[in-house]
């Protein structure tokens, strides 16, 4: 109005912006490739960053299947000498490639041409030692939570001694596998831990971490690639993830097999394990449709009515955030992550609780306009919090943390 245009105060003259302080050089490793799905979206996703800033020094990695960053900043262990042990069971070629990454970081850290230390928990014990004699900042990001959960005491057993007759190749087969104490140690070395979500944090504040150790980093997605349709005319109830018990995948049949909603599908989208299959035998349904893995899930989750994924155990699992960014309203637990709010953009259960699920299911098949009221609720919660714009920024932040932490 005119009165307030008049009565307006003088404009405040502010100080001239401060410098951000973020590094010259970064040096980025993670046991994924660049470029993909999953953690290769992250890796990319975090190079884009520092490419675009200008202070990408080298990526460290499997694999580069991205083009948009000069393959010069990646140092690609595609063709890496531990090949040659791939006959050994998982766990020690699994290891062993992440011991030997580990290792070429070390060296490159050695160097001195870096000023700040990105890895991810599991991959740089060596290369964190390096980081500290060289005063290097570092971070290290954990996907899931602290490596003993959220209970304040864990009591473990010993571990037996390999027996005195083993023979020496099982004694260096037994040095490859990541122990515990790898985990922790890391965690001490690390000047910032990024943690994915309010749980994932709570697993470190309980074990003593200080509050300015951890740095809050939730995930992003593209909400182009990721979009709403128009809704199916059938209720149609997705899960989509690994079908492992971790991620509640017996609990979701159980629950569908119980209620029996007429005029209804729940379709599953992802790999089939072994341990899925009993469940899948015992709670089946004609109305059950096995899809599998697929390399384009927006174009399943996008025909359904609901998202439904009681998992365990997550950091910030990425499948909510695509799930959010289709519109639809999710029946999840706390422990996947931070996406949904109870009641706003879906429901929050216990993990393991069936008669939550079912009830919620029920819920949301009986109420479609909650459903559409979720939907809306679902697509803005990410457009307007977890692009991968709003990851770049944050973890801008991240660095300046970690910069100004080492002076």
């Amino acid at each position: 109005m005119l009165g307030e245009t008049l009565n307006a105060p003088a404009p405040v003259v502010r100080p001239p912006p401060v410098a951000r302080t973020l590094p010259r050089r970064l040096l980025y490793s993670i046991f994924a490739r660049i470029g993909g799905s999953g953690l290769d979206t992250d890796a990319f996703e975090t190079l884009r960053a520092s490419y675009r800033g200008g202070f990408l020094g080298k990526a460290i990695a499997y694999d580069n299947r991205q083009q948009e960053i000069p393959g010069s900043f990646i140092h690609s262990l595609r063709w890496h000498p531990v090949r040659l042990i791939s006959f050994l069971d998982r766990p020690y070629y699994y290891g062993a490639k992440k011991k030997y990454l580990d290792w070429i970081v070390s060296r490159h850290l050695a160097t001195g041409r870096y000023d700040l230390f990105h890895s991810w928990s599991g991959d740089c014990l060596r290369s964190l030692k390096v980081a500290k004699q060289h005063r290097i900042p570092s971070i290290v990001e954990i996907p899931t939570w602290h490596r003993d959960g959220g209970k304040e005491k864990v009591i473990r057993p010993k571990m037996p001694a390999p027996p005195e007759h083993a023979s020496t190749f099982e004694k260096w087969k037994n040095r490859l596998l990541l122990q515990r104490k790898r985990f922790i140690r890391e965690y001490e070395l690390a000047d910032l831990l990024l943690v994915l979500s309010e749980k994932a944090a709570k697993t470190f504040r309980v074990r003593g971490f200080p509050e300015e150790k951890l740095f809050y980093l939730p995930r992003g997605v593209d909400v182009d690639r990721f979009k709403p349709v128009a809704r199916p005319a059938k209720f149609r109830a997705v899960f989509a993830g690994a079908l492992i018990k971790r991620k509640g995948i017996q609990h979701v049949l159980e629950a569908w097999h119980r209620l029996n909603l007429p005029d209804a599908e729940l379709w599953l989208i992802g790999f089939v394990h072994d341990e899925a299959k009993p469940f899948l035998n015992q709670f089946w349904r004609d109305n059950i449709r096995v899809v599998g893995f697929v390399r384009d899930p927006e174009n399943y989750l996008n025909q359904g009515t609901l998202h439904i994924f009681p998992s365990q155990w997550e950091g910030s699992a990425k499948v909510t955030y695509e799930a959010a960014a289709c519109g639809l309203p999710q029946i999840t637990t706390r422990e996947a992550g931070d996406v949904v709010r109870n009641g706003i953009e879906g429901i929050i259960v216990k993990p393991g609780d069936v008669d939550a699920v079912a009830t919620a299911l029920e819920h949301l098949y009986r109420h479609p306009e909650i459903v559409e009221r979720m939907s809306s609720a679902a697509r803005r919660r990410v457009v307007e919090n977890f692009t991968w714009d709003h990851f770049r920024t944050r973890l801008l932040e991240a660095y300046e943390t970690a910069m100004r932490m080492a002076r």
